[in-house]
């Protein structure tokens, strides 16, 4: 497929622009990037539905192979060099048919090659470069096999010596960190134990235990991490952290270091920031239609203040990086502080909080305000003096986004004003406040119907909230992942959020000039159509995408 051909089959859709598709091609020559993994790196377009669309042009039958399983079986029929070679990759026998991923299915002579090697019928299905590179994972040992060869190398030496450059010990982490990104893991726990050091990766939002190694090896892991990170590898009792890289062939992807002393020893936390693997598209992220079109509205206007809150890992920097996303353009000046930078964003300009040199959130928000911005965003407010400089900041004329922690959206009203922000500052300046969660979404490849009686519906929630979200019947058919190959046994796949939006409206105005209380301010925003996030929980789960579980274990309610 040329550049021209996919081009061409995109601004077929009216989605996109050819000028947009210009400067998207661009970036991939400057990345190095093809121009058809680009376009999915800028958030035009999903993978899935890029490819669907390139294999309807050429009359292909399309896999997705994130939601196939790969059968072990299929998989060794083509040598791990050849399909890297050929961008294909078996994943499934079926009697005499032998069924192929390819990026080009109208390689006709590849196809033959495999006949006539293996006597089986191919049948050839188009999948796209992100995906097949992916899946080319598969052909790695599993990191507790990968880990045993490594140990049998020398594993005696490994325990013994002190030098973190010992080759196993390189070996061993270079994995650790490989593994983890190949299997979508967005933290890294390193922990000791007396006897023992455990590895556990948190997928999905939820940690599992991956992998036991001699306690030993754990002082040479921690040294090894702190020179990558570049910290000091002397210092045992003091919390550090830091930042090293690593890549992969997706890319470069950044690793945020976090190590503190414990009982027996130090641990580590490394959380993973690949740019690549997130996407900033406010469609993606689980808004419901009405509530996308409240918050688009808000994105629109020149200044007032939109509002992510929630728990710590509720996905409120996402949001804020997906409306960043949908405003970035050459005509305006965007700024933001953040503790961490977490993702670089290009046209965007970003500071970095340090303490050591007094550049707080306020601080540095007060600096850019001389900045000439358009656009700021502020990674937490979190006292009162940032509160007051965010507010004034969304009073002349900037549009202001930041994160607070409260359960819920009419919580944070009351919340700016117990920070000494006036009533009537609050009133003026707030537009749109999300409240969210993120819950894991149903492994697509193993879901399955089941039905539930009222009766037991109502052990978990309550007959008002069923009947508003549900309507009383005598059972209801909801969907479950039994656990496969493909979510790793786990019945899940992926998170999504769900979402409460609260738009200050001319009534809800007038309820915070007279101080009204966050639960006098819900009642009205639900009269005014707001959706709980309890209750958009509830339409995922009637939908499919989720389960009744994950919601009550996010929602607490």
């Amino acid at each position: 497929m040329t550049n021209e051909d996919i081009k061409k089959i995109v601004l077929e859709t009216g989605l996109i622009t050819e000028e947009k598709l210009k400067e998207v091609e661009e970036l991939a020559k400057d990345n190095g990037e093809s121009f058809e993994e680009e376009v999915v790196n800028q958030g035009l377009m999903s993978d899935e539905n890029l490819g669907q669309l390139i294999a309807d042009s050429k009359g292909y039958h399309y896999v997705n192979l994130k939601n196939t399983e790969i059968e072990d079986e299929a998989l060794a029929v083509i040598p791990e060099v050849v399909a890297k070679n050929q961008m294909a990759i078996a994943y499934s026998i079926a009697g005499d048919t032998l069924k192929v991923a390819m990026h080009d299915p109208g390689n006709l002579d590849f196809i033959h090659l495999l006949e006539k090697k293996g006597s089986k019928f191919i049948e050839p299905y188009f999948a796209t470069l992100r995906d097949l590179k992916q899946a080319l994972n598969k052909y790695r040992k599993n990191i507790t096999e990968e880990f045993d060869d490594i140990m049998k190398v020398n594993v005696e030496e490994a325990k013994k010596s002190a030098k973190a450059e010992d080759l196993p010990v390189i070996k061993i982490a270079d994995t650790l960190l490989a593994y983890a990104y190949q299997n979508g893991a967005s933290d890294i726990h390193l922990e000791p134990y007396e006897k023992k050091s455990l590895v556990r990766y948190r997928i999905d939002g939820v940690l599992h235990d991956v992998v036991d190694l001699p306690k030993k090896v754990h002082d040479l892991l921690i040294t090894r991490f702190k020179i990558l990170a570049k910290l000091r590898i002397d210092e045992h009792r003091a919390a550090q952290d830091g930042k090293l890289q690593f890549m992969t062939e997706d890319g470069r992807v950044d690793v945020r270091v976090s190590i503190v002393p414990i009982t027996e020893g130090e641990k580590v936390v490394m959380r993973l920031l690949s740019a690549k693997n997130r996407q900033y598209r406010l469609e993606s992220l689980g808004f419901s239609d009405k509530d996308l079109k409240i918050v688009s509205k808000a994105i629109k206007k020149p200044h007032g203040m939109i509002l992510a809150t929630g728990p710590t890992g509720s996905g409120k920097t996402t949001t804020l990086y997906a409306i960043l996303y949908v405003v970035n353009s050459r005509e305006v000046n965007i700024s933001t502080v953040e503790d961490p930078v977490e993702y670089d964003m290009e046209g965007v300009n970003q500071i970095q909080v340090n303490r050591t040199t007094d550049l707080t959130f306020a601080n540095g928000l007060r600096s850019l305000l001389r900045q000439d911005p358009d656009i700021i965003m502020v990674g937490e407010i979190r006292d009162e003096e940032t509160a007051n400089i965010a507010i004034n900041a969304a009073m002349t004329g900037h549009l202001v986004l930041s994160t607070l922690h409260t359960n819920d959206a009419a919580t944070t009203i009351p919340r700016f004003m117990d920070m000494g922000a006036e009533p009537f500052l609050v009133s003026s300046t707030i537009n749109v406040v999300i409240a969210q969660r993120l819950v894991r979404k149903n492994c697509v490849k193993c879901m399955a119907s089941y039905t539930i009686t009222y009766e037991e519906l109502v052990k978990s929630l309550t007959a008002p909230m069923i009947a508003q979200t549900l309507g009383k019947k005598k059972s209801y058919r909801f969907y479950q992942s039994k656990g496969c190959a493909v979510c790793h046994h786990s019945g899940y796949r992926g998170r999504m959020g769900i979402y409460e939006v609260l738009e200050v409206t001319p009534a809800i105005k007038e309820m915070i000039m007279q101080r009204a209380n966050a639960d006098e301010i819900k009642v009205q925003a639900i009269k005014e159509g707001m959706t709980t996030i309890l209750e958009d929980g509830i339409q995922k789960v009637a939908s499919g995408q989720t389960t009744i579980e994950e919601i009550l274990r996010v929602s607490k309610e």
